[in-house]
């Protein structure tokens, strides 16, 4: 099993995790497993939530796949309600679901290489409104919806709410405008909601992952040979251990997912 430098006891604690089947909350959801929490999987895809509940299983933890759409308020009452017959009320939220749209990324990192070196390359002046709110929509929306629907369990006896945002919060990259402004407030209102149930006993709090390499980022990271793009250069230059960060897993495996990330050499 993975080792946890920090094991506290989660026995009876219910925890609801939305992006499950995302790089780092299936790690989130595996450890709060191991912890002794029973665990609902929340996914968009049912299929990727179901493996997560597989191996959590296997390893002797309490999970239970659920599909859901984080944007959509129908979708997360009827999660609700399914997370409530199978474990009861939650106590533990994690709005881990998120995410970029390519058609809300530029192609280039400034203008002056799109007219210049490049002018039929996507700019900021080609990034469809449609295409900025779905960003919004999913990791904004994403995060408020799930809380509104799953907090109310917790304002009675307190509880713990941890929403991902991402180092883009604090320092916006090229690129990507919608994801790094939609990041950025997801921080903004984690510390409204930390304030709004300060005197309820339910704890707000957020994390700003830096860089791993995923699924969703793989086009701006790696080159259809696996090489790494100039992007990758140049990031890991500036990172002092000249890697991505590596998720650990169950069993240091996670169903046959990598658990090493690339680096570029």
């Amino acid at each position: 099993m993975m080792e946890l430098s920090i094991k506290p006891d989660l026995s009876g604690k219910v925890a609801v995790v939305t992006g499950a089947g995302g790089v780092l909350c299936r790690e989130f959801a595996c450890a709060l497993a191991q912890c002794g929490a029973k665990v609902a999987l929340l996914n968009r895809t049912y299929e990727k939530a179901q493996r997560i509940e597989a191996c959590i299983r296997a390893e002797g933890g309490e999970a239970a796949a659920v599909q859901v759409d984080v944007c959509d308020e129908g979708s997360l009452v009827a999660a609700h309600e399914q997370v409530l017959r199978l474990y009861g009320p939650c106590d533990i939220l994690i709005n881990g679901a998120g995410g970029n749209d390519p058609m809300a990324t530029t192609d280039c990192e400034t203008y002056d290489q799109v007219t210049a070196d490049a002018p039929d390359k996507k700019s900021f002046f080609d990034i469809s409104k449609d295409a900025f709110s779905r960003v919004f929509g999913l990791n904004l929306l994403g995060t408020l919806l799930p809380t509104q629907v799953f907090a109310c369990d917790m304002t009675a006896g307190g509880g713990t709410i941890i929403n991902v945002s991402s180092m883009n919060a604090f320092c916006p990259l090229t690129k990507i405008p919608a994801y790094s402004a939609a990041k950025a407030a997801v921080s903004n209102f984690t510390q409204w909601l930390a304030v709004h149930f300060a005197n309820t006993g339910i704890r707000v709090n957020a994390i700003a992952p830096g860089f791993f390499s995923t699924d969703q980022n793989k086009t701006l990271l790696w080159n259809a040979d696996g090489t790494p793009t100039a992007r990758t250069h140049k990031i890991l230059a500036a990172t002092p251990m000249g890697r991505f960060g590596t998720p650990r897993s169950c069993s240091g495996r996670f169903c046959g997912w990598p658990t090493r990330a690339r680096r570029a050499s």
